[in-house]
């Protein structure tokens, strides 16, 4: 099947630091808080139910989570929070997407902005780069806990698209609405998951220059580092010394 994206990999293994510092919890928070303005209950609302599985798979308690989802029915007050992209192209024309929550819309889009074009990048129209890349089911699992013909068989009875060997890890992409079905599969086939999202995943991955790559994976792990930030998605396909600077 297709090519690994290394950048869904780096992205993971820097959730993982950036767990001990609290952001992966106040990420997930913002998610489930946006994700409940459609509806308080996980049964009904799937978009909510994939947030408090992710909440849960970090360990969060119980109380936060049951927080969050008032805070999102209104049952809590607590201040307003947007959801709001941004798109445009790094260092050497990377497309990239920015995903945000703000309680400050016209702090954050100059934010972004200032650092696209401090990187050599600059940001673009809403659907300048997101033709570029499709919503699915991205699951990342650890290469020692199942094969290819295993985690094949499985995606294609579940309803899974396309499974991607990283070496390390492999990647399974499904449709949005198989999500809940593939990983209710691989749990009971007891297949742990590292990470499971509905992501952006770009249609085709482009490399760069050598000589801008530095300052791509520098944008790129300053978004990730803004406070704002809930996703971030490119068709940048790091090498290997990429993947070992920024791990």
């Amino acid at each position: 099947m297709s090519g690994h994206s290394k950048w869904h990999t780096i992205k993971h293994k820097k959730a993982s630091i950036d767990a001990k510092r609290g952001k992966v919890f106040t990420r997930l928070i913002k998610e489930i808080l946006i994700a409940a303005r459609s509806g308080g209950d996980p049964e009904t609302n799937a978009r909510l139910r994939t947030a408090v599985t992710a909440a849960k798979a970090v360990s969060m308690p119980s109380d936060n989570i049951k927080r969050a989802i008032m805070r999102g029915t209104g049952e809590l007050e607590g201040s307003t929070i947007e959801e709001v992209s941004y798109e445009g192209y790094g260092p050497g024309g990377a497309a990239i997407i920015v995903q945000c929550a703000t309680d400050n819309r016209v702090r954050t889009v100059s934010e972004i902005r200032h650092m696209f074009g401090k990187a050599g990048g600059n940001m673009g129209e809403p659907n300048s780069v997101a033709w570029m890349f499709e919503r699915k089911s991205q699951i990342l699992i650890e290469g020692d806990k199942t094969n290819e013909e295993q985690l094949t068989e499985l995606a294609l009875e579940a309803g899974g698209d396309d499974v991607q060997d990283g070496g390390d890890s492999w990647t399974l992409l499904s449709a949005p609405e198989a999500h809940d079905a593939v990983v209710a599969a691989l749990a009971k086939a007891k297949i742990p998951t590292m990470s499971a999202e509905i992501a952006m995943v770009p249609k085709n991955t482009m490399a760069l220059d050598p000589k801008n790559v530095p300052a791509m994976m520098k944008l790129l792990e300053q978004f990730e580092d803004y406070d704002d930030t809930q996703n971030v998605y490119t068709n940048f396909e790091p090498d290997e010394s990429a993947m070992e600077a920024m791990a």
